[in-house]
């Protein structure tokens, strides 16, 4: 098959290197891609959200098979427009993305659904925002009802910290805000394909959502993540099928907006049993980069009988294996950063089943060398038969790069070693 992935960042990689492993691919290409992208499969420029240019490259290219990578192209209908064109496609509709689309909506669903989640209210005006927060007061939980790359969220602990986060939402004309009960715990995330009928579990990770060591910082769009989740046990994982997704996915059908693709299940976990934080409709970044570390190449097999409707067909292969990722950010970042930045080390790296280097945020230089062109700009993975294993292994592999102007977590994978 001729595969076109659509996306740009560590997600995209991750997924490409995984896929170009499996014999059923004989030409890939990611479009637009990255530098790093560029040394495993074809990168083409494109709009990734504009539905008529995606549709015409995966014409002019003869491709078989698009794999939509980020969330912002399914929310603008890039999904439906490919499927229109006769193109076989993985990823949900434009109204099935609702359910990262709009927090709101996610929450209605649940509410049908009966799954357990946290207690929500939904404004569309800062006055009743500041009002609820003041009769309910903290720590509660802000949200930007829409897409926000992971990073639309503030965990305040303060009353004036929950008002300072309203007010910078609704700085922003026609902003919508959920506001949440707070919910404590220990957080993972749980992947779940679901071709519109089977619910087929891809996986379970946790990530580090905060800049620095300890858990603390600012929020990012995550700084490393490791797979399993120790704290996602077979009775927990149950639980959630049965209370969570095959609940939801029913609700989701029920509506006319059957889901197609991959749900990932943001969690919290406490006494044994699990909430949902939040859904996304997308493989998370860089949990996805752990997970394609040990999927390897039947991940294309997954996600391809995940597209054609036969998910009952297929199982999961697991190794006793684990996988740890951590991040390479620009400093500053999620603040303002420098771009251009050149990269050094990266020809000395493992490049193998069990090492890999993804970039998310790369670009080439003038002269050809690999340069930062982003916040959040590698992720250095590896795989081991223990977590400490591949800790070790990825912390050897992130230590070996020369870049400067680039920062990165050391304790990646503390909440389970």
């Amino acid at each position: 098959m001729k595969i076109l992935i659509l996306g740009s960042g560590g997600r995209e990689h991750a997924l490409a290197w995984a896929i170009k492993q499996n014999p059923t691919c004989t030409d890939l290409i990611v479009a637009p891609g990255n530098a790093g992208i560029a040394a495993d499969a074809t990168c083409m420029a494109v709009d990734p959200l504009d539905p008529a240019a995606v549709v015409a490259l995966a014409k002019a290219q003869g491709v078989d098979f698009v794999i939509v990578g980020p969330e912002a192209p399914l929310a603008a209908g890039v999904s439906d427009a490919l499927r229109a064109a006769g193109i076989l496609t993985f990823g949900p509709s434009q109204a099935a993305a609702m359910l990262e689309a709009s927090k709101g909506f996610t929450k209605e669903v649940c509410d049908a659904a009966g799954a357990p989640t946290a207690a929500w209210a939904r404004f569309d005006n800062a006055a009743e925002a500041h009002a609820h927060i003041a009769r309910e007061g903290a720590p509660i939980v802000i949200k930007a009802d829409g897409l926000a790359a992971g990073k639309g969220v503030t965990v305040a602990m303060t009353v004036p910290e929950a008002s300072a986060a309203i007010d910078a939402l609704f700085a922003d004309a026609g902003a919508e805000v959920v506001i949440e009960e707070f919910m404590d715990g220990e957080e993972a995330s749980y992947f779940v394909l679901f071709d519109g009928t089977t619910a087929l579990a891809v996986g379970s990770a946790q990530d580090h959502k905060r800049a620095f060591d300890g858990d603390t910082g600012p929020n990012t769009g995550g700084m490393g993540a490791y797979s399993p989740a120790p704290v996602f046990t077979p009775a927990i994982e149950r639980q959630v099928m049965d209370e969570i997704i095959r609940p939801t996915m029913a609700e989701m059908t029920r509506r006319g907006t059957p889901f197609q693709g991959v749900l990932f299940a943001g969690l919290m976990i406490k006494d044994g049993k699990a909430r949902l934080v939040e859904y996304n409709v997308r493989f998370g970044d860089p949990e996805c980069q752990a997970l394609m570390m040990r999927l390897g190449p039947q991940a294309l097999d997954l996600i391809l009988a995940c597209a054609e409707g036969r998910l009952d067909q297929v199982q999961v292969a697991w190794a006793d294996d684990h996988a740890l990722s951590v991040v390479l950010a620009s400093r500053g970042y999620p603040g303002d950063y420098v771009k251009g930045s050149v990269i050094g080390g990266l020809s000395a790296l493992p490049n193998d089943p069990d090492h890999k280097l993804f970039h998310a945020g790369t670009a080439f230089g003038a002269d050809g060398q690999i340069v930062a062109a982003g916040g959040r700009v590698l992720a250095a993975t590896a795989r081991g038969s223990s977590l400490q294993v591949a800790q070790i292994a990825a912390y050897h592999m992130a230590e070996a790069i020369d870049w400067p102007e680039g920062f990165f977590r050391t304790d990646i994978g503390w909440r389970a070693l």
